[in-house]
């Protein structure tokens, strides 16, 4: 399907403007900034004005596709678009788009989701060319430029992202995934060493109390 293609100069989430614009159906929603972007846990996402992508896009929900699994491919799919050598970008478990930097893992983007009935939003922020200044975070913040990758204008991108998005029964892979078995994990709730990523998306974790399967809604401050 072809979904059409809404740009706006401003707004304060294109999650939001989905999600208050049903009567859209089936489209893709880009703006050149966001007032008020959100990511996971109700985080803030800076937006500056033409130093990134951010698209939501409304699609058919799949089905046979766990949730977990489903952001994961989405973003693995988001990766494919921005580097199609597969060269650089990783994938930081949940859904977190991530890649190595002077020996450092880096955030470069997230995306969320969220389902109405057939109806499944996506939302994706990602730094293209610019990165905020984000002090105290155990990953630092970076932008696609920092790795040397040029990303195409913002438009030609959300329609490929979108495009690679209306196939997520197809199984999108990114170069690496973080953490990798037997890395010792500390978050908010606990600690323990990881024993790899699950089939519906969610972690295995080996902890004092016993094994763990974690969901991304249990898990804060994954480090």
């Amino acid at each position: 399907m072809d979904l059409p293609l809404i740009q706006l100069a401003a707004v304060d989430s294109t999650q939001a403007f989905l999600r208050r614009n049903a009567r859209l159906g089936f489209c893709v929603v880009l703006a050149d900034r966001q007032t008020e972007g959100r990511g996971r846990q109700g985080n803030r996402w800076e937006s500056a004005a033409g130093a990134g992508l951010w698209m939501s896009a409304a699609l058919p929900a799949p089905s046979g596709v766990a949730p977990g699994l489903l952001l994961q491919r989405a973003m693995a799919a988001a990766a494919q678009a921005l580097d199609p050598e597969g060269s650089a970008l990783g994938l930081k478990w949940p859904n977190d788009l991530v890649a190595w930097r002077d020996g450092r893992l880096v955030k470069l983007g997230g995306i969320i989701g969220e389902q109405t009935g057939g109806r499944l939003i996506l939302g994706l922020g990602v730094n293209l060319s610019d990165a905020p200044c984000l002090p105290g975070r155990a990953i630092a913040p970076a932008c696609l430029g920092d790795l040397g990758l040029a990303a195409p204008p913002p438009l030609d991108l959300a329609l490929r992202i979108a495009g690679f998005w209306e196939h997520l029964d197809a199984d999108f892979r990114p170069r690496f995934l973080w953490p990798e078995a037997g890395m010792a994990l500390r978050w908010e709730e606990g600690q323990g060493t990881a024993l790899g990523w699950e089939r519906d998306g969610r972690l295995k974790v080996a902890t004092a109390e016993g094994i763990r399967r974690l969901s991304a809604g249990e898990v804060h401050g994954l480090g």
